[in-house]
């Protein structure tokens, strides 16, 4: 653990979280026990994983296969782990021996390679489609027009749930920058629904800068790492 990270109390940056997530969703007319707090801990060390489990947190997202495969026999039974970052194909089996839930589902043959690893494994893995609502280059995700045509393809998979919807809103020290890009996945939910009878029951988006937007635009799953954890190191 760096000097640095040493300093940062969990427990309050936990609290800090809530109060905030609670406020967010007054001020959107809706419940703060409809929202879930995924604390994201990429490259954060287990002692403080741990930490964080021991002040509430029930859910860990992970960018990468290999970290969370090393960090969640160490952390132990309890917190439900999230794929948050690109998956590749090679590396299905492995997720779905290690996750509870993929986030970042965006082509027919990612997902097929899930299924096929899911029931081989006996399971049924849940997942989100994850969707380029800012159109950057930079990001992974299926366009917002092809949402439909991929949820038509994954949807009857067996081995696979899908559960709803999930994006990364463009940075910006202004966190209203990336309300169009919410707002936007919010309504493609609603289109989903209409179009295929799916209820998107998980609405993923917003991070530590702009997840306050994301709740007032509908999101009912936030995944927060720096407010919880403090800053990564470089």
């Amino acid at each position: 653990m760096s000097k640095a990270a040493s300093h940062v109390d969990i427990a309050e940056n936990v609290a800090r979280i809530r109060d905030r997530i609670a406020k967010a969703a007054e001020r959107a007319g809706r419940s703060a026990h409809d929202i879930g707090l995924v604390a994201v801990s990429k490259v954060v060390d287990t002692e403080r994983v741990r930490q964080a489990v021991a002040a509430g947190i029930t859910d860990i997202g992970e960018n990468y296969v290999q970290e969370a495969a090393a960090k969640r026999p160490e952390v132990g039974g309890g917190p439900r782990w999230h794929m948050i970052g690109h998956l590749q194909r090679n590396k299905a089996g492995q997720a779905v021996q290690i996750f509870d839930m993929i986030q970042t589902v965006d082509t027919q043959r990612l997902a097929e390679a899930i299924g096929r690893r899911a029931q081989a494994a006996g399971r049924t893995m849940s997942v989100l489609l994850q969707v380029n609502t800012s159109g950057e280059e930079s990001k992974s995700g299926a366009a917002p027009a092809d949402v439909e045509r991929l949820l038509d393809g994954v949807g009857p998979l067996p081995g696979l749930q899908v559960e709803g919807l999930m994006t990364i809103g463009r940075w910006d020290p202004d966190p209203e920058s990336a309300r169009r890009e919410f707002r936007l996945l919010a309504q493609l939910a609603k289109q989903l629904e209409r179009h295929s009878g799916l209820a998107t029951t998980r609405l993923s988006m917003g991070m530590s800068h702009d997840f306050e937007v994301a709740i007032e635009e509908g999101a009912n799953l936030i995944r927060v790492g720096t407010g919880i954890f403090g800053p990564r190191p470089r």
